[in-house]
């Protein structure tokens, strides 16, 4: 009776949790209560291969200890593999409260020790460029994380959340895309430096006026309901004036939006530093946002070398990135080497599928097998149909919506890890259109905030290896540029001898 108090108690607590350490603490304490400590002390499990990484912890150990530097480079460089062992597994991480088995901790620690020695050594046999183009060629093989924000309006509230808590915990990706809602927080992330968004996550920096209302006939006359025009100050007022290239030489953060043409002669675009470095981001955030009835369709906008703006693609015209590509897995993988995919995921129509999808994925049972081939079929039937009936119409606006329907249905909303409301109450839909207040930004951020927290340790063990990758190779590049700037000024020194007081001091 007394445990089953207690249980309660801390389950509490937990679901009151103010930060993610209190929430961690009161999570270990319920896996001690419970017996699952010692679920994740035993290394056996078939759901993943745990005598391979066990050999891999043991021999990076063994020759980063004896300082066998050419034998621990030739491990890592031939034995380092995403996902290795399948320790990426769903079923390892939904099992106890918090973490998962000490093993694969403990082997993506040593991994991430052993490459950050090797990136710190001395090593005679290897000069620091040879180094940063054996540590690039690791990260071009092992590939990095990207988070992708969904669509969803007022609900993109929540994704500041999920940014918040990633960030925290140093895990926020480099690579970042969102369509519709999403690409505004996505852009807001990439275009302002750690220390500006401290701001907007607490909601005192966020320009917070995006929704008025044009005049009924105005909407009928296909000018939209909403006024555009006050969406775009919005957008613009919470993203700046950069474009694609300027944002990223800032803050280092690849922005990507996902837009969708209203032609059928034009596919869906990724914008991003590599495909349209000179759009303005806030115009690619606007056709994002276009949602169809709601606002008209957006031409795009370039910035000049003079830093004049002038219509991008002028005879093409681009509206609301999730209706084609909500989450453009491909385009980021081929891009940036993605190998990873944490989703945040706020579609009024996704999130209230997403707890059975997660429950067959945990459990993986066979009885549910007939109804997952019978949703199969009925989502391959309903594409088919739809495809035949916009091969026989003639009507452009019927095949642009058929169009849309097809590509809806045939996208993938979900992640590797997969952060959500748990669900949606009539006060998550009456925000939906509103214009969003401090205590809204607060409320949504800190459900955000929970539900990033328990995919945590999955989304670490995922990253971490990645992004101490990316580290290195920026420690690597840093050395390079003090190097290369030490050798310009000993040349010097050695041409004018009689200012080398003189030029030590400047230097």
């Amino acid at each position: 009776m007394a445990r089953n108090l207690k249980l309660s108690q801390l389950q509490t607590a937990r679901a009151h949790a103010s930060s993610y350490a209190e929430w961690r603490e009161i999570s270990l304490e319920l896996d001690a209560l419970t017996g699952l400590d010692l679920w994740k002390i035993e290394t056996a499990s078939d759901n993943y291969h745990h005598e391979l990484l066990r050999e891999r912890l043991l021999t990076l150990r063994q020759w980063q200890t004896s300082h066998n530097h050419k034998l621990l480079i030739r491990s890592l460089r031939e034995g380092l593999h995403h996902d290795l062992g399948n320790m990426g597994n769903p079923l390892l991480y939904g099992r106890a409260h918090v973490g998962t088995k000490r093993l694969i901790e403990d082997y993506v620690d040593q991994v991430c020790a052993s490459l950050e020695y090797l990136c710190d050594a001395t090593i005679e046999h290897l000069s620091n460029d040879e180094k940063l183009a054996l540590f690039e060629d690791i990260l071009r093989s092992f590939g990095q994380p990207a988070l992708q924000l969904s669509g969803g309006a007022t609900l993109g509230m929540f994704h500041i959340g999920v940014c918040k808590a990633l960030d925290e915990q140093g895990l926020l990706p480099s690579v970042i895309s969102g369509s519709s809602a999403g690409s505004l927080v996505a852009s807001m992330i990439g275009s302002h430096t750690r220390e500006e968004l401290q701001d907007y996550y607490n909601g005192d920096a966020l320009y917070k006026h995006a929704w008025s209302w044009n005049k009924l006939r105005d909407g009928l006359r296909g000018k939209g309901f909403a006024n555009q025009k006050q969406l775009e100050t919005f957008i613009r007022q919470n993203i700046g004036e950069y474009s694609f290239q300027e944002a990223f030489e800032k803050t280092g953060k690849h922005i990507n939006v996902s837009i969708s043409p209203i032609g059928a002669n034009q596919k869906s675009r990724l914008m991003n530093e590599l495909t349209s470095p000179y759009l303005l981001v806030w115009s690619a955030v606007l056709a994002s946002c276009a949602v169809p009835l709601l606002f008209p369709p957006v031409t795009l906008t370039t910035k000049t070398a003079e830093g004049l703006h002038q219509p991008y693609m002028p005879l093409e015209r681009w509206v609301d990135g999730s209706m084609r590509s909500d989450m453009p897995r491909r385009r980021l993988m081929r891009l940036y080497n993605v190998n990873y995919f944490i989703a945040s995921q706020v579609n009024p129509h996704i999130v209230p599928l997403l707890e059975s999808e997660r429950r067959r994925r945990q459990t993986g049972k066979i009885t549910s097998l007939p109804r997952r081939i019978l949703k199969t079929q009925a989502k391959l039937l309903s594409m088919g149909a739809l495809q035949v009936v916009h091969d026989k119409v003639s009507n452009e606006a019927m095949r642009a919506m058929l169009s849309h329907g097809y590509t809806m249905l045939s996208q993938s909303y979900y992640g590797d890890a997969t952060i959500a409301p748990q669900k949606y109450t009539s006060q998550h839909y009456r925000h939906m259109l509103q214009n969003p207040t401090k205590e809204s930004v607060i409320w949504f951020r800190q459900q955000g905030e929970r539900a990033t927290w328990a995919r945590i340790d999955q989304i670490r063990v995922q990253s971490k290896i990645s992004m101490t990758l990316q580290k290195c190779v920026a420690s690597l590049l840093h050395r390079k540029a003090h190097n290369w700037h030490e050798a310009e000024v000993r040349a010097l020194l050695g041409t004018r001898p009689a200012n080398a007081s003189g030029i030590i001091q400047s230097v």
